[in-house]
């Protein structure tokens, strides 16, 4: 594997002005009841969809939709507590992935895991409201909103809601995750490393859930180190039986998942 920097980052919030924009027909969508939950969706929680970290102790959870630190800018539907809930056979890959990596004084770092059909439902709504701009600066600066749905960021059903995906990067089992107040304003995902908001994860060139060509997995003018550190991650992800989204260098779904056509709502809890 590549060798990975684990150097430290402080910097200054940087914002922009709330953009508005033309409604245009993505706002039919819950018209046409594409908001509704669809016909597989279940609120029944599966014995065998677990707590990740019952299997990988030291893994980090850092669930962002718990919080208002995301592309919304508030706390989502369905997210209870700081859980990472996924399939016992997801979960146990994973556990795999983060043994490679202990050796190295490395672990994982989970942003989100399984995801309730009902806050895709939120994100979808979200998305056909143009006129909520409020995040564009901090998670999609150089994307048209119009364009979020047509690019694949966002979509009316999720892999997440089957319990085999996570979103996820690599950290230094050494480094203490950083108290971020809630206070602290979100910083622009594209930026420089030591610019972004600190979350003790390595460079992987830009921070999570960052819409725009930069996240997509093969992108090398991120810098050398930063697209080395994403092939070690993918490397291992694909050797226990995940595929990336290229789109997304931190979205991996089991390719052997128990669930490939049940979209769970039942709360992260």
């Amino acid at each position: 594997m590549a060798p990975i920097n684990c150097s430290a980052r402080a910097g200054k919030p940087r914002r922009r002005a709330p953009v508005r924009g033309a409604v245009v027909a993505l706002l039919a969508i819950a018209a046409s009841g594409f908001l509704s939950a669809p016909a597989s969706a279940t609120e029944r929680r599966p014995a065998d969809i677990v707590d990740a970290r019952t299997i990988i102790p030291d893994l980090v959870v850092d669930m962002r939709y718990l919080t208002a630190r995301n592309f919304v800018g508030r706390p989502i539907a369905g997210y209870r507590s700081g859980v990472c809930l996924l399939t016992k056979r997801a979960a146990t890959a994973l556990g795999r992935v983060a043994d490679e990596l202990k050796p190295r004084g490395l672990g994982l770092k989970v942003y989100d895991c399984y995801r309730p059909q009902r806050a895709v439902d939120e994100f979808v709504a979200w998305g056909g409201d143009l006129g909520d701009q409020r995040m564009k600066s901090d998670f999609y600066p150089g994307v048209d909103k119009r364009s979020l749905f047509r690019d694949g960021y966002i979509a009316s059903r999720s892999g997440h809601s089957r319990a085999s995906t996570v979103d996820l990067t690599i950290v230094p089992l050494a480094a203490p995750e950083p108290e971020v107040p809630a206070s602290l304003p979100i910083r622009a995902c594209a930026a420089s490393w030591a610019a972004r908001l600190p979350d003790a994860s390595i460079d992987m060139g830009t921070g999570f859930d960052c819409f725009g060509a930069m996240s997509h997995t093969s992108n090398t003018s991120i810098g050398v180190q930063q697209a080395a550190n994403r092939k070690v991650l993918k490397s291992l992800m694909a050797k226990q039986g995940f595929v990336n989204n290229p789109q997304e260098w931190w979205h991996y779904t089991l390719g052997d998942e128990p669930y490939p056509g049940t979209y769970f709502d039942f709360p992260v809890e």
